[in-house]
């Protein structure tokens, strides 16, 4: 039982850190403005009006090209020319497979 007593710092900041987010959410759900209607659910493009249907499917090539167009800048020189190696390396991969037929359905 006294053992409970050397950890009561530990048990305090627990208590603390359980608490903080729990209040948090309380907090913001009790000031957030609550605005309900139809303008709420329509959608927002650019402040003009959306035209066709949003639910379009997109290749998944745009989301592998995608964060390094973002990052490029940040990235640099030698990331690039890292990541070419790695494509280059994949490339000579799947010719060796595709020349010795490891790609072949039989």
């Amino acid at each position: 039982m006294f053992l409970l007593f050397e950890y009561e710092t530990f048990w305090i900041f627990l208590l603390i850190s359980s608490l903080m987010p729990i209040l948090a959410f309380l907090i913001s759900r009790a000031l957030a403005p609550i605005s309900e209607g139809p303008e709420k659910l329509t959608s927002y493009e650019s402040g003009i009006e959306a035209m066709g249907d949003a639910w379009i499917q997109f290749r998944i090539r745009y989301y592998m090209f995608a964060p390094w167009a973002m990052s490029f800048d940040i990235l640099g020189i030698s990331t690039f020319i890292e990541a070419s190696i790695f494509v280059l390396i994949l490339i000579v991969g799947s010719v060796h497979a595709w020349r010795r037929g490891a790609l072949e359905w039989s």
